[in-house]
């Protein structure tokens, strides 16, 4: 205890009177965060910070902000904490068909490429899946390709850094307003009623959910553990969190994921200007390894 008190004395004590974070405690857990996940916490994100945090602290039996600050940063919380924590700072904003013209693009371009190449199977990884949204978009992409055309196989890996989107994504269930941009012959064939009609829900058909294999995954690793090398990467939406010497790590990490001639696939709004990797434009926002 008395080392506990020593550690509350030393980080918390510019805490204030409210139940908030002090400066002082918000810039070092600001770089915790960072040093794990590579996600930025600028002082505009700090009242969003303490709103997700109240519930972590509170569960801990924490009195404070300040104080909860100081239990992960003296490393008196376990490694499940640590989890929660990474799971409260992630942010999961995702759709079905979300950016269309990249699964127009696969569809119209890359698919009969690899069919005319006579690729008989193809690998895909969605690197930053949240809640399934996007490799199920993928999966019907691919499925209903290779049913009209015979093929090719497919095989897709999604992975995340917070585990509960990865429970969400397993599970397959979703509303109907989500549900709402998938076509509505896809809807037909791959999305079946959930056993409570009541609850306006869908739910993604056992036939291909159990063609995607969900795995937690932090990209800021230095090593990513996906087996083989891939045909195409899904990385969209993640690098405008990250500064650019992360998004070098990152981006580089994932070309050595993916084939020679492979494709990654970056969000919109994403750029990677001024990094020194192995990659040519093919498309809006899409690359191909060399």
């Amino acid at each position: 205890m008395a080392a506990k008190a020593q550690a509350l004395a030393k980080i918390a004590v510019t805490a204030p009177s409210t139940d908030g974070l002090s400066p002082r405690n918000f810039k070092q857990l600001s770089a915790f965060i960072y040093d794990r996940t590579g996600i930025r916490m600028p002082p505009s994100k700090q009242t969003m910070l303490e709103g997700r945090l109240r519930r972590r602290a509170r569960a801990l039996d924490a009195e404070t902000l300040n104080e909860y600050c100081a239990m992960v940063l003296q490393g008196e919380v376990d490694d499940s904490e640590l989890v929660h924590l990474i799971n409260a700072v992630t942010t999961n904003k995702t759709d079905f068909f979300r950016e269309p013209r990249h699964f127009d693009y696969l569809r119209n371009t890359l698919l009969p490429a690899y069919q005319a190449a006579g690729r008989r199977s193809i690998s895909a990884w969605s690197a930053a899946c949240s809640i399934g949204a996007e490799p199920y978009t993928l999966a019907m992409v691919l499925d209903d390709y290779a049913q009209a055309h015979g093929g090719p196989d497919y095989a897709i890996l999604a992975t995340d850094l917070d585990t509960n989107v990865l429970a969400t994504a397993i599970r397959g269930i979703y509303s109907e307003e989500m549900l709402e941009p998938v076509p509505a012959l896809l809807r037909q064939r791959y999305v079946m009623q959930a056993n409570d009609r009541r609850r306006g829900e869908g739910r993604i058909v056992p036939e291909l959910r159990s063609r995607i294999g969900f795995a937690q995954l932090n990209l800021m690793d230095s090593h990513y553990p996906i087996g083989k090398p891939v045909d195409m990467i899904f990385c969209r939406n993640v690098l405008i969190y990250f500064d650019k010497p992360t998004q070098q790590k990152v981006v580089s990490r994932l070309c050595d994921n993916l084939v020679s001639g492979g494709y990654l696939f970056l969000g919109h709004s994403e750029s990677i200007t001024g990094l020194d990797l192995p990659l040519t434009p093919a498309s809006n926002t899409v690359f191909k390894r060399k």
